[in-house]
Formats: structure tokens, sequence, C-alpha cells
């Protein structure tokens, strides 16, 4: 069942109602519990209609199982990527071997009233 319910838990709950609202207005509360059952599902049953109404046939073409995120495996992921052929244009970047020259230590810059930072208006 959903939620960690049992059926045991279920029936002790059952139980337990049963005891608090007592033999008297049993029958009243349990007609009141159908109802909301059934309104509970017309509610589902006009969503679902709606739904499928708005979104047209794409709905039915759409695999919920992929959309599930219990079916996310990080693992999975990483050794699908890890196993995919890359690109050629790629491949070949990767195998060229460019060694850079360490860069210069940058001074700072003393700025003054000639010398101004430099300063982006469409960036403020």
């Amino acid at each position: 069942m959903q939620f960690g319910l049992t059926f045991e838990k279920l029936l002790l709950i059952g139980l337990i109602v049963v005891l608090i609202v007592g033999p008297d207005r049993l029958p009243r509360v349990a007609e009141g519990f159908a109802k909301w059952v059934r309104k509970a599902g017309e509610y589902v049953r006009d969503t679902k209609s709606k739904m499928r109404d708005e979104m047209g046939p794409e709905l039915d073409d759409v695999d919920w199982r992929k959309l599930d995120p219990r079916q996310y495996d990080p693992r999975r992921i990483i050794r699908e990527a890890l196993m995919d052929d890359p690109s050629p244009a790629a491949a070949a970047a990767a195998t060229k071997t460019v060694i850079a020259e360490p860069a210069a230590p940058r001074i700072p810059q003393e700025f003054s009233a000639t010398n101004k930072p430099p300063f982006d208006i469409e960036a403020t």
C-alpha cells in the first residue's frame, strides 16, 4: 500500500474510528465517508479527462515510467555518459595536447583621476 499503510494499520484505524464514533452514529459516518470517496473519484476522473482534452493525443505517447524520479540512478547515468562515444570533433580536440606557458603574475594597477578603472554602463 502507499504511504506506509499496511492492512493491519488500516484495520487498527478502522477499529479506533468505530470505538470513537460508536454504534449509533457509525452508519451516518460510513455514508458520509462513502460520499467523500465517490466525490474524490469523480474529481480524479474529471481531472484526467480535462487534462487529456487540453493536452491532446500527445499525452498518450508520453512514457510516464521514464519520468518517474524513482528511476533516477546516478551511477547508471554516469556509466551511460562515460560509455557514449564522443563526437568526432570532440574526440579530435581531446587528443590534441596543448602545453600552455604559465601566465605572468598580474600586477595590481593603481587608478587615478586620469587613469580610471573600466566601467560598463550596461552592467549597472
